[in-house]
Order: structure tokens, then sequence, then C-alpha cells
């Protein structure tokens, strides 16, 4: 039962937005650094496992393994407490959202590339092209635009698992609710985590209909059937 009148929650809640914007720019932030990271890794990592030969391409698909079967939560806690990769909290939990997310865009990216027709990297040689300039030039533009509902799928749950970064103290959107629950103010908790998901789920709508928007601008016409 609520100790003050449910208008007095709410009440608070609206006069805390401030902070729960401040919350809310380090989850875009780090929503944003950790997908940038995990492109940078996942789509050579891709590329390796569709086009590598050897020991290299072991090594990447053992590491893909690894991360895509490790809780997100050990990754974090390894990385801030045990490895101690940096003395900030934003910068590990990028890197373990990135490490991760490299790993599941791997996938992604393994499965565009393959998705485009063998022919057309034998009609790009026969024309002159050399066999990176083929995949350079012909496969990877088309296997991006292929790629697109799989990475909107992949943007959605590292949105999500941005909020795992509480166990390490960062000042991402969910801490800043529990701050604010712990803070003396537990009579409006039913009101602050209500603001907080209806912010994420705000997130997540708008992401999703930015990229279903690109996926349609750079669909290949009768791709499909290439």
């Amino acid at each position: 039962m609520h100790a003050f009148p449910l208008q007095s929650d709410w009440a608070f809640v609206l006069g805390s937005l401030d902070l729960l914007f401040e919350g809310l720019v380090v989850t875009v932030a780090l929503t944003a650094a950790s997908i940038a990271l995990g492109f940078l890794l996942g789509f050579p990592a891709g590329a390796v496992e569709v086009y590598g030969r050897g020991p290299l391409a072991r090594v990447v698909e053992t590491a893909g393994v690894v991360l895509r079967g490790t809780p997100l939560l050990v990754i974090i806690i390894i990385l801030f407490f045990v490895v101690s990769v940096s003395s900030s909290a934003f910068v590990t939990a990028a890197v373990a959202l990135g490490l991760r997310s490299g790993a599941y865009q791997s996938q992604i990216f393994r499965g565009a590339l393959q998705s485009v027709d063998e022919g057309q990297l034998e009609a790009a040689r026969s024309i002159g092209m050399g066999r990176l300039q083929a995949i350079r030039h012909v496969v990877v533009p088309q296997a991006l635009r292929r790629s697109v509902p799989g990475f909107q799928n992949e943007f959605t749950i590292v949105l999500k698992d941005t909020s795992i970064a509480i166990v390490i103290g960062l000042g991402e959107l969910l801490t800043v609710g529990q701050n604010l629950y712990q803070g003396g103010q537990s009579t409006a908790a039913l009101e602050i985590f209500l603001t907080v998901s209806l912010i994420y789920f705000v997130l997540t709508f708008t992401t999703n209909r930015t990229l279903d928007y690109v996926d349609d601008y750079f669909t290949i016409p009768g791709g499909e059937q290439a």
C-alpha cells in the first residue's frame, strides 16, 4: 500500500525525468559503441568463416562459439573485476557488449554472404576481377543489404542488454531507476520502473521502425531469386 497519495509518486517520477534522461543518454551511447565494435569485429569474422581457411578460420569460429556460449553477465564481470580492461565502467561494458555482439553479428554476416549466389562471384571473376575484388564489389554490397533484418534483431538485443551494466555501477537507464528507487522513494517503485520500461519500449519501437525503413529502402529487387 502506498504511504503517500499515488499522485505524489508520479510527481516524483516527473521531477526525476532529468536524471532518467541522463541515464537514457548513457544507454544510447553504450548501445551505439557496442554495436559499432560488434560490427568491426563481426563482419571480418563472418567473412573469415565463409572465405577463410586454415588456423585463422578455426580460431575465429572457436572464439565466436565461446562468446556466444558464455552469459553476458559473466563476460562483463570477468572484464571488469578479473581482467580489468579499463577503470571505466562505460568502456568495460562497451567492450563486453561489443565482443558478444560481434560473435552474433559474425553469424548474421556469414549467412548474408553465403546467401549471395556463388555464380555471381564466378561471373565477376570471368570478366577479369580478382577474388578479393569480386567479393568486395559484388558480394559484400548485396550481403550488407540482406543482413539488415538480422542486424535489426541484434540492435534490439544489445539495446536491452545494456541494462546488465548495472552490475558494475554504470549510470545507464536501469541503474538510474534503481538509484531513484533506493534513494528513500520506495513508494514510487512501480511508477519508476514503469517509466523505465516505457522508455526502453519507445527506444526499441523507434529503432525497429527505422530499420524497417532502411530494409525496405535497400531491398534488392528480385534479390530473393538471385
